[in-house]
């Protein structure tokens, strides 16, 4: 099968998911649409079994799951990050799905990649959400019900899938920073800027998920790094 998501380093990642039913669905969503990488952000590993009698011929991506105990670990090693979010964020621009896949293709091959699902009750929570880049909603009639967590996690997946045999205009080939590297440098421009007291204990919070919005929506490069280091360091203490 000749695809342009097809060499992606794509993974899916489940945060927090409650039902061990949902997680076999999930892989079987994977499996049919040709994705193989899932990870899993949970307190306890005991999802196995009762995953199994859903993952109808999708075992061997359980058993390949990685676990992680925070979400921090989860995504470090990523590039770029994309979150579903079912419901409007005050401090967090979205995407439609459809422009969440287009930026999607629009990367290298070598380019890692992470999707993010939240909780089947809660979704992402905002803490969460500073991990991503982009956060990407799918169209649905009315806001409520929301999708289930495995039904979102197949229509993102199938409509990369649907997209295998088009072309992509131009493959970006920037050297992305690591989730990680990204969070370090965004906590460094935080800590500057509560020094200069612009933060405080009033807007922390608002202000917090403001700074992680838009320097993650940069995608930041080694280039950006250098960059923002020299304009923060000229900033006196």
């Amino acid at each position: 099968m000749k695809s342009s998501v097809v060499g992606k380093i794509i993974t899916t990642v489940l945060v927090r998911p409650e039902h061990p039913e949902n997680i076999g669905l999930v892989a079987r969503a994977m499996k049919c649409t040709g994705f193989s990488k899932l990870r899993l952000v949970l307190e306890e590993n005991r999802f196995l079994d009762k995953a199994g009698k859903t993952a109808v011929h999708s075992m061997d991506i359980l058993q390949k799951a990685l676990i992680f105990g925070d979400i921090a670990d989860s995504v470090k090693d990523f590039q770029v990050v994309f979150a579903s979010t079912s419901k409007p964020r005050k401090n967090f621009s979205v995407i439609s799905l459809e422009d969440a896949v287009k930026r999607i293709l629009s990367y290298s091959s070598s380019v890692k990649i992470g999707l993010l699902f939240g909780n089947e009750r809660t979704g992402l929570t905002g803490d969460e959400l500073k991990h991503s880049n982009f956060r990407f909603t799918i169209p649905q009639a009315s806001q409520q019900p929301s999708y289930n967590l495995s039904f979102a996690v197949l229509l993102t997946l199938f409509a990369l899938f649907e997209c295998r045999e088009k072309k992509v205009p131009s493959v970006r080939k920037d050297v992305f920073l690591s989730s990680e590297d990204q969070s370090k440098i965004i906590l460094g421009i935080l800590k500057k800027i509560e020094e200069k007291g612009f933060i405080h204990d009033k807007n922390r919070d608002h202000m917090t998920e403001r700074v992680f919005e838009l320097f993650r929506r940069m995608n930041m490069t080694e280039k950006d790094r250098k960059l923002l280091l020299a304009l923060f360091s000229k900033i006196q203490d």
